[in-house]
């Protein structure tokens, strides 16, 4: 499933502006008729007037309705980033408030033209238009409150991530300032996307790399896995267990130099916490900034020509070697020095191919084919 295009969402109009628009509409639908009884030209002419302003208005309100992401098709992060972001009963309320106007002022113009169309008295067909255009507009201006709401979540909406589902996503995690942005900078092709987010101040940043015509993104968590379980709240748990829907695997990233000011006891105590809101997620361990730490020179700069000189794509990934803590055996990588960040890349290209069913026609298990009983 691609990801929710919210920077694509348009400017809502104010009710002000629906029904100039509406009626503006039915004053050129008068015009182009003609008819040389006067009765029949007025008759049409209120009929139309009615018609066209309603046409025009209710297209306006529903086109949005149809533009926005609809919540029964949405993601469950998604979903969790709305409920954040603006409210999931508000992004509800204010989009069925413009089904609601359609549908009234569609009854309206219906109810209207049918006693016009009845009768043959011209004052009576006049007043009628103008009844219907008192009712419209005040159907039109309760939704004032809906379509101002609306407008006002855009812009904080179209700051939202853009996640695609359909292609492979890494969940980078860890504690704040352990270098989860420079790894996800130095793992992505080009600059990677900052976005806000709705859970923290801080941004988010979304990366991608690509392999063999496939995306992979690279996104971070701040302000979900990067403190203590009893500092949440229950928008950002939702959003936690939503993480579970995303990612083909997650990254945690641990300082072991505690230069980011969080203590080892710290960030391994915030690992059994992912670890426990992640249950059904391969979660690899990565120390940064080994560039800090004392490695062997020799070793080092072994590792260094080996992953320089290395072609990864005909090597088998599954003999990849790291430099790792003697006392955690974890991978250590340095986005500053360069290095085990190729290593790494292909490493987890691996891990999620061989988490991925090899046999696209294979069933699920526990399902059957029928005409294979006997």
């Amino acid at each position: 499933m691609s990801g929710v295009a919210w920077k694509k969402l348009v400017t809502v109009p104010f009710s002000d502006e629906i029904l100039d628009k509406g009626f503006t509409n039915a004053r050129k639908a008068a015009d182009n008729v003609y008819d040389p009884n006067k009765t029949f030209r007025v008759k049409k002419q209120m009929t139309r007037m009615i018609q066209a302003s309603v046409d025009t208005m209710a297209e306006q309100l529903m086109s949005h309705v149809q533009n926005w992401p609809s919540i029964e098709q949405l993601e469950l992060f998604d979903i969790a980033l709305i409920d954040a972001a603006v409210g999931l009963d508000n992004y509800k309320h204010n989009l069925s408030m413009l089904q609601w106007c359609s549908k009234q002022i569609r009854s309206v113009a219906k109810q209207n033209i049918d006693k016009i169309t009845k009768t043959g008295n011209i004052e009576f067909m006049h007043k009628t238009r103008r009844e219907a255009y008192g009712r419209i507009s005040s159907i039109v201006n309760q939704t004032s409150s809906s379509l101002e709401w609306l407008n006002s979540a855009r812009e904080t909406l179209k700051k939202l991530p853009s996640i695609d589902y359909s292609n492979p996503c890494i969940v980078v995690t860890g504690a704040p300032n352990v270098g989860k942005s420079a790894l996800i900078s130095s793992l992505s092709t080009g600059n990677p996307e900052v976005a806000s987010y709705p859970f923290t101040t801080k941004q988010l940043h979304l990366g991608h790399f690509e392999h063999r015509r496939l995306r992979y993104q690279i996104v971070d968590t701040p302000g979900l896995l990067d403190r203590p379980m009893k500092e949440r709240n229950s928008i950002e748990l939702q959003a936690i267990a939503a993480l579970e829907h995303i990612g083909n695997i997650v990254l945690f990233v641990i300082d072991y130099t505690e230069e980011c000011g969080t203590t080892i006891e710290e960030q391994n105590s915030l690992l059994q916490d992912v670890k426990k809101l992640l249950k059904q997620k391969e979660i690899l361990i990565i120390e940064t900034k080994a560039d800090l730490m004392y490695i062997e020179e020799k070793e080092l700069q072994e590792y260094k020509s080996l992953e320089t000189n290395l072609d990864f794509e005909e090597y088998d990934i599954t003999k990849i070697k790291f430099i790792r803590n003697d006392k955690t055996g974890n991978i250590m990588i340095s986005t500053k020095e360069n290095f085990g960040l190729d290593s790494l890349k292909y490493f987890m290209i691996n891990k999620i191919k061989n988490s991925e069913n090899e046999n696209p026609l294979e069933l699920p298990k526990g399902w059957y084919r029928s005409d294979l009983d006997n």
